[in-house]
């Protein structure tokens, strides 16, 4: 390891707190790593859709790279509408309105890795 390498990380399920998401009812954020764990690049996220649960349409200044991990719900890219599930794979652009929607009787959960840095968010009047 050079002395410019970040030190290796572990960070124990039960040490990541998941707090709601304050513009959208039912969905919760937990931070699995980031820059204050030594990340150089991305930081990666755990986010819970609860079932009926939605997302308003918003952007992001920056790229989001998703993985669903549990259930099944629909997102919302630039118009369209997908269906996805666990195992899917998704690239948000930056700047790409999008939004997440629950119609299911399970909770949904994803990965979400975005470049470490500022983001601002900009919710979207319908």
């Amino acid at each position: 390891m050079s002395e410019h390498s970040p030190a290796p990380v572990i960070k124990r399920s039960e040490d990541v707190e998941y707090d709601p998401v304050d513009a959208a009812d039912g969905l919760s954020k937990g931070v699995l790593l980031n820059e204050a764990d030594g990340t150089p690049h991305f930081s990666m996220r755990r986010f819970t859709i609860d079932p009926g649960a939605t997302v308003p349409k918003h952007t992001n200044a920056v790229e989001h790279e998703q993985y669903v991990l549990e259930g099944e719900y629909v997102v919302g890219i630039d118009g369209e509408e997908h269906t996805v599930s666990a195992g899917d794979s998704l690239l948000i652009p930056a700047g790409v309105v999008h939004w997440y929607r629950n119609e299911g009787d399970e909770t949904g959960a994803f990965i979400c890795a975005v470049p470490n840095g500022d983001d601002s968010i900009e919710l979207v009047d319908e």
